[in-house]
């Protein structure tokens, strides 16, 4: 074994070989007596609390969780602990009332797009279809990597090797079960996750002891928990925007919304969904503030690791790497699933191909070309955080005008402008991947004629510009 990594590379393959094999049998497994289109896409629209909860705990909380809110805590502060876990639990909140809205005008419904279909004509409806095709295979490559990078981390193992595991578990029994094969695993591997992640949790704040604590962050980094740290409210409002709004848009929970067996049902298990997210997230970016307090030169995203691996020890890189595996399975199969409902769904309004086209065996080939990109990007261990954010942004223009829609009467063509103008607004805010400048702040313009909160400020501006000047646009023309 290499003496610099906590695990030999037999041991973490044997560990990934067996996680995924085993998720793979049960989907198969339980997905065999539920066959069927109804089966694929909305799970016979007749899923419990309890599993529908799990579900949505689980496709919301990726491998993302042990690196993004650690890393973000180190430079935003509480502010962007609070906006990240916010973020992230919020459309839950939202989904409560969109969710009954499109339940009861469009029952036998299975996606966003579907609804967006009714409210608007053939063109906008692809483009929204488009950017929520582009923003799940994003997080879908996302997840990919963060695992992949993880195991490298612990044993030195290749990306590639990781990454096509994975990839072929996942795809080998979500192809097969669909949404029904999907919820039930998520059931499982939100179990592992939660009993996991508090063993974990409690061996780290056992370990470190009164260091575990916001009295250690405000002796080392007050400017983290200050009131007047201005970075703290900027993070935090930005991660809550981004992150809100692309969950709004994925088709993995409206798929939830509908499976849900009544909306009582929905309802509850959003509100739980709510409380369970919030806590955890916040939980690792604490973590996060307390590992850069104890030490500043560590990086940033692997502070839960250095935290909690001070000893090189086996059973705790056996644990983290279930976890890892847990989390990502659990978000990758709804992400498989929900690209192969929109390609079902929505697929034969946009292509208008041959009567007899078998739209889910397209979906099918779709998936796997895509998951062939995302296992490309994963292998290369590209920093994606860039292309995530440029999601973001996308659904961060696309957000205010419909959801508006669903309330109000929207012309599709003013629709289409208010989304365009939003997209050019944040685009010319948007920081160049060094976040040095923007195209309109230091590229097109100096960086003087601007104040440092703009300069500095840049992310932040983009996803608010982009946003909010769709609200404006629509509020103009409906005068």
């Amino acid at each position: 074994m290499d003496n610099t990594y906590f695990l030999s590379q037999s041991s973490s393959l044997t560990l990934v070989i067996i996680i995924s094999l085993v998720f793979a049998a049960l989907g198969i497994y339980h997905s065999k007596k539920f066959q069927g289109i109804s089966n694929y896409l909305t799970a016979n629209r007749n899923i419990e609390l309890f599993s529908l909860t799990t579900s949505l705990v689980a496709s919301a909380l990726g491998a993302w969780i042990l690196f993004g809110p650690v890393a973000a805590a180190t430079w935003g502060g509480i502010g962007a602990v609070i906006g990240y876990a916010l973020g992230t639990a919020f459309p839950m909140i939202f989904l409560i009332y969109f969710g009954r809205k499109i339940r009861s005008e469009f029952p036998k419904g299975s996606s966003l797009i579907e609804f967006m279909r009714k409210k608007f004509g053939k063109s906008l409806f692809k483009l929204i279809l488009l950017m929520t095709i582009f923003y799940m295979f994003i997080f879908l490559c996302a997840e990919v990597t963060a695992v992949a990078v993880l195991i490298n981390y612990l044993s030195g193992t290749d990306l590639w090797v990781t990454a096509l595991i994975v990839l072929l578990a996942t795809l080998t029994y979500t192809l097969y079960g669909g949404l029904r094969a999907s919820i039930f695993t998520d059931n499982i591997q939100m179990i592992v996750i939660g009993f996991l992640l508090l063993i974990l949790i409690l061996i780290i704040s056992s370990s470190t002891g009164d260091n575990f604590s916001f009295a250690l962050i405000k002796e080392k980094n007050p400017q983290l928990l200050s009131s007047s740290y201005i970075p703290s409210y900027t993070a935090g409002l930005t991660f809550f925007i981004a992150v809100a709004a692309t969950n709004l848009f994925h088709q993995g929970n409206w798929q939830r919304v509908y499976a849900a067996k009544d909306y009582n049902t929905l309802k509850s298990a959003l509100i739980i969904s709510f409380f369970v997210i919030v806590p955890i997230v916040f939980l690792m970016g604490f973590i996060g503030m307390v590992s850069f307090s104890i030490d500043p030169s560590a990086r940033a995203d692997l502070g839960f690791f250095t935290l909690l691996l001070k000893e090189q020890t086996e059973t705790l890189s056996l644990i983290i790497i279930i976890l890892g595996l847990a989390l990502t399975i659990s978000t990758v199969d709804t992400l498989v699933n929900a690209i192969s409902s929109l390609f079902v769904v929505d697929g034969k309004a946009t292509f208008n191909l041959d009567k007899k086209t078998d739209y889910l065996k397209i979906s099918k080939y779709f998936i796997v070309f895509l998951s062939l990109i995302a296992f490309g990007v994963a292998s290369k261990g590209f920093d994606i955080l860039y292309l995530f954010l440029l999601a973001d942004l996308f659904c961060c223009a696309f957000v205010f005008t419909v959801f508006y829609s669903f309330y109000n009467k929207v012309n599709e063509k003013t629709a289409y402008v208010s989304i365009i103008i939003g997209l050019i607004g944040g685009f010319l805010m948007f920081p160049y991947p060094d976040f040095s400048k923007s195209l309109l702040v230091g590229g097109l313009m100096s960086k003087d004629l601007f104040s440092p909160f703009v300069a500095q400020s840049l992310l932040f501006l983009s996803f608010v510009v982009a946003t909010f000047l769709p609200a404006v646009i629509l509020k103009l023309k409906s005068n």
